[in-house]
């Protein structure tokens, strides 16, 4: 049993409910909704809908990101702060509709993002030959907020984005391999559009 246990461990095996992910979570913060009320207490959101919970002492209240201009948790997972905004957005052929967004990076590169769950089957190479397992991960989805309020999802690759940063683009590289941040990870990313923004400042 100790064998197996171990081997889970090794292959990165954890089941749902052993992952840490945000939305499971409630958290300190606050809301401020449509009508220009600033609501105080436990947050809790889903992305996946665009609802929000909040704890008001004995009661339970749900909006929508029709309701919600923007609320701000923070959040124990990563020990941050972390900020939403509902802002309009359409997908292809759609009218626009109010969505969570999470601000990431504003300034000169306004970066947003969204986050989603995808069950992936993974191969083992620590079982036997040809041998899967399947693992709930978090997609991490990320939005350029131009200066006419437009909103594109980024379709590029990691690398890509060095190339909207164009005359910077080379001191911005040598930021990100001097400091080891990977494109890959969401907070070394927003370190990386961070340090890009402040050459205009």
């Amino acid at each position: 049993m100790r064998y197996v246990q171990l081997v889970l461990l090794l292959i990165g095996y954890t089941t749902l409910s052993a992952q840490e992910f945000a939305s499971d979570y409630w958290h300190t913060g606050k809301v401020v909704l449509d009508s220009g009320d600033t609501l105080k207490g436990n947050l809790k959101y889903d992305l996946k809908n665009d609802i929000l919970q909040i704890q008001l002492e004995k009661k339970l209240e749900s909006y929508t990101a029709r309701k919600v201009l923007f609320f701000e948790i923070f959040d124990e997972t990563v020990k941050k702060y972390r900020a939403f905004y509902s802002l309009p957005y359409s997908t292809a052929g759609q009218y626009k509709a109010p969505v969570f967004f999470e601000l990431l990076a504003e300034g000169k590169l306004t970066v947003l993002g969204r986050q989603s769950f995808e069950n992936r089957t993974i191969s083992s190479p620590l079982y036997y030959y040809g041998s899967t397992y399947s693992r709930i991960v978090l997609v991490n989805t990320y939005y350029l907020l131009k200066e006419n309020g437009d909103i594109a999802e980024f379709q590029g690759k990691k690398n890509d984005w060095f190339d909207l940063m164009q005359n910077k683009k080379s001191e911005v590289e040598k930021y990100a391999k001097a400091n080891r941040l990977s494109m890959d990870e969401k907070y070394d990313l927003v370190s990386v559009i961070d340090y890009y923004n402040s050459l205009y400042k």
